[in-house]
C-alpha cells in the first residue's frame, strides 16, 4: 500500500522511463509514488527465465542499449553497464550459385575485404564509410540535445550544420539516399534495416515513417553503437528501481491505475483496491491511449505495431552454409535474413495486401556470445547460447482472426528463411524445457498489446516524431519546452510516447523529470 495519501508526483507506469523520472525527482527532494500494474518493475526492459526448469535469463522484449544517455547512468549512480559488441552485423546471401556474406566489424580490414567479395570491388565500402562518417558526425550534432529543452526545427538544423545531410534524412525518403549511396541491393537493405524497427513503412513512404526511425536507430551515443546490457536488459531496470528507492520514491507494484483527473493544478489517481491518491503533478509512463482512457477522454488515432519477436535457447550455434564465417562471428552482430533491398519492398507489399510475407525479413542476435552471464554456468559450459530474433513487417492487422495459427505459420516461415543459410536445421540446435517443449517463444504485435499494453504492439507507443518543436510553435510552458506536454497542465507524459520518446533510453523520464522541476 502507498505510505500516503497525497504526494508531488505520481507516475503511471514502472517501466524503465517512470523509474528514471522518479529517481532525479526523489533526489531532488519530491515525494514520490510509482505506481505499477504488473507484479514487478521494468515494463518492456525485463529479463526473464522464458522457458521451464531452464536457467537462462532473456531480455523477453527489449535487447539492445543505444539511446541511454551516459549522463542518466553518471546522474543516478546507477550500478549498470554495458559490452560492445566486435561484429556489427552479418548478412548471409547466395552470390554465383555459392553461398557467402556480408561481415561488418572485426577491424577495417575485415570489412573491406568482405565488401569486396561480395561485390566485386571497393566501391560499396567507400560508399559505407561516406554514408556512416555523416551519420556519425550527424549523430555528434543531435544526440546531446535530447537531454536538453526542445529545439526548433531551425535551432537543430543549425546545429546540424549539414545541409545535405538534413535534406537526406530530414526532408527526403530514406530511399532516396539510399540509393544514390549504394548500387548492391543486399548492401541497401541492410542500411535500410534501421528504418523499419517496429515501423511499418518503405524506403519511399512519403510520410518519412522510415526516415525517423532511421534517425533514432543511428543517433544513439553520439555513435549510433548498439550495445549489450550486461546481465541483461532487466539489469538496467533493477539498478534503475533501486536507485529511485535509494532517493526516496516509493514503487507499488501489483497495482492498476482505473482513473485520472485533474484541474490543471492538482490531479486524483483512482487505483484498483488501493483507494484514490492525491498528486500535484502526474507523470504518466504509458502509452497516450492509455492516458486517454485514465482520463475518460477520445483516444488518439491508432498506432500499429509491425514486428514479430521470438526468443530461443540453443544447445549449440548452427553451423552456416557460409564455410568462411564461424557463427560466432556471425551471431554476435545482427544476423540479417532475407533483408535486401527488394525482399524488402516485397515483403512490405505483401503485408500491404493483408498476407503474411512470403519470406519474412528478420534479424537475429546472441546476447550470449558478448554476455554469457545470463546464463547458468552450467549451460555455458556445455554451449548452450540464446537467440533473440526481431521480425519485421509483420502489422497487428494481420493477426486480427485466428492470431494463434497466424502467428505460429509465421514463426515457421521465418525460421524456414534462417534455415535456408544454415548447413544444419536450427531445429536440431534447440534445447528442450523440463517438460520436453522446444525452448521456443513468439510474441506477435497484438501479444505486446496485451501484456504490456503497447497500442496495436507499436514498440514506440505512437508514430515516432523528428527531435524538434515547429519554429511556429508556442512552448510556453516547461512540459511543452521539454517536449512532455499533454493536454493538461499538470499531467506529464514521461514514456516513449513523448516527443524524443521510443527505445531503451530513460531519455522522457529525464525530460520530464526536468520539466517538473523548472516549474519549482
Amino acid at each position: 500500500m502507498p505510505e500516503r495519501t497525497s504526494y508531488d508526483v505520481v507516475i503511471v507506469g514502472g517501466g524503465h522511463n517512470g523509474l528514471v523520472a522518479a529517481a532525479y525527482l526523489a533526489r531532488a527532494g519530491r515525494s514520490v509514488l510509482v505506481l505499477e500494474r504488473l507484479d514487478r518493475t521494468g515494463g518492456a526492459a525485463v529479463s526473464t527465465r522464458a522457458f521451464t526448469g531452464v536457467d537462462a535469463r532473456l531480455s523477453r522484449y527489449s535487447y539492445l542499449v543505444s539511446l541511454l544517455p551516459p549522463k542518466i547512468v553518471r546522474d543516478l549512480g546507477l550500478r549498470f553497464a554495458v559490452r560492445k559488441r566486435t561484429v556489427s552485423s552479418y548478412t548471409p546471401a547466395v552470390r554465383d550459385g555459392r553461398p557467402t556474406g556480408l561481415l561488418v566489424g572485426g577491424g577495417e580490414a575485415r570489412t573491406r575485404e568482405s565488401f569486396a567479395q561480395l561485390t566485386g570491388s571497393d566501391r560499396e565500402y567507400a560508399a559505407w564509410e561516406d554514408f556512416y562518417g555523416t551519420t556519425r558526425r550527424l549523430a555528434q550534432r543531435v544526440f546531446p540535445t535530447l537531454t536538453e529543452p526542445l529545439p526548433t526545427r531551425t535551432a537543430l538544423r543549425t546545429r546540424v550544420d549539414d545541409d545535405a545531410a538534413w535534406h537526406a534524412l530530414f526532408e527526403r525518403p530514406l530511399g532516396e539516399a539510399i540509393e544514390a549511396a549504394f548500387h548492391d541491393d543486399l548492401v541497401r537493405g541492410v542500411v535500410l534495416t534501421d528504418g523499419l524497427i517496429g515501423t511499418f513503412a518503405t524506403a519511399h513512404d512519403p510520410a518519412l515513417r522510415q526516415n525517423r526511425c532511421f534517425l533514432y536507430h543511428v543517433i544513439g551515443g553520439g555513435t549510433g553503437d548498439w550495445d549489450v546490457p550486461l546481465g541483461g536488459m532487466g539489469a538496467l531496470t533493477d539498478a534503475l528501481a533501486d536507485a529511485a528507492r535509494r532517493a526516496g520514491a516509493e514503487l507499488v507494484t501489483g497495482c492498476p491505475v482505473t482513473a485520472l483527473a485533474t484541474d490543471g493544478r492538482t490531479a486524483e489517481v483512482t487505483t484498483e483496491g488501493r483507494g484514490t491518491i492525491g498528486a500535484r503533478h502526474v507523470l504518466v509512463n504509458a502509452a497516450p491511449r492509455e492516458l486517454a482512457r485514465l482520463l475518460g477522454e477520445p483516444a488518439p488515432p491508432p498506432a500499429e505495431g509491425a514486428q514479430l519477436k521470438v526468443n530461443m535457447l540453443l544447445t549449440r550455434l548452427p553451423r552456416l552454409r557460409d564455410p568462411r564465417t564461424d557463427p560466432r562471428e556471425a551471431f554476435s552482430g545482427t544476423f540479417h535474413v532475407a533483408e535486401g533491398y527488394a525482399e524488402l519492398e516485397t515483403a512490405h507489399r505483401e503485408a500491404a495486401a493483408g498476407r503474411l510475407p512470403a519470406a519474412p525479413p528478420s534479424e537475429i542476435y546472441c546476447h550470449s556470445l558478448t554476455d554469457p552471464s545470463i546464463l547458468d554456468p552450467d549451460l555455458v559450459r556445455r554451449g548452450y547460447h540464446t537467440l533473440t530474433l526481431f521480425g519485421l513487417h509483420t502489422p497487428a492487422r494481420l493477426f486480427t482472426t485466428d492470431h494463434d495459427t497466424t502467428r505460429d505459420r509465421l514463426l515457421a516461415a521465418t525460421l524456414a528463411q534462417l534455415d535456408a543459410h544454415l548447413a544444419e536445421p536450427l531445429a536440431d540446435c534447440l534445447a528442450r524445457d523440463a517438460d520436453g517443449r522446444p525452448c521456443v517463444e513468439a510474441r506477435t504485435p497484438l501479444d505486446l498489446d496485451r501484456e504490456l499494453g503497447l497500442p496495436g504492439g507499436n514498440i514506440f507507443h505512437r508514430e515516432l516524431a523528428f527531435p524538434y518543436a515547429d519554429d511556429a510553435d508556442a512552448l510556453t510552458s516547461a512540459a511543452a519546452r521539454w517536449g512532455v506536454a499533454t493536454d493538461h497542465a499538470n499531467v506529464l507524459l514521461c514514456g516513449a510516447g513523448a516527443l524524443r520518446g521510443g527505445g531503451v533510453s530513460g531519455i522522457p523520464g529525464h525530460n520530464a523529470a526536468m520539466a517538473v522541476l523548472e516549474e519549482g
